[in-house]
């Protein structure tokens, strides 16, 4: 896919399309990290620190909960 970047005010910007948001579970409401290796750019979502512990957190529950049948079931 080619895209060109459009006018912003005094910047530019690149219009990410609905579908390419979708897959990659992004709003416009995400923060990214942008970086580059000198030859590409990088976009990198950043994930929510309350987030991250909801999904630690909710993985401690059913690791406790059904730990050892997870554990039968992949035997």
């Amino acid at each position: 896919m080619i895209k060109k970047l459009i006018r912003h005010g005094n910047s530019s910007a690149l219009v990410i399309d609905k579908p390419i948001m979708e897959m990659l579970n992004i709003t416009s409401e995400t923060t990214f990290e942008v970086s580059t290796d000198g030859k590409n750019l990088i976009l990198s979502p950043q994930i929510d620190n309350n987030q991250e512990r909801n999904i630690l957190e909710s993985l401690k529950k059913i690791n406790n909960k059904y730990g050892n049948v997870l554990k039968k079931l992949s035997e």
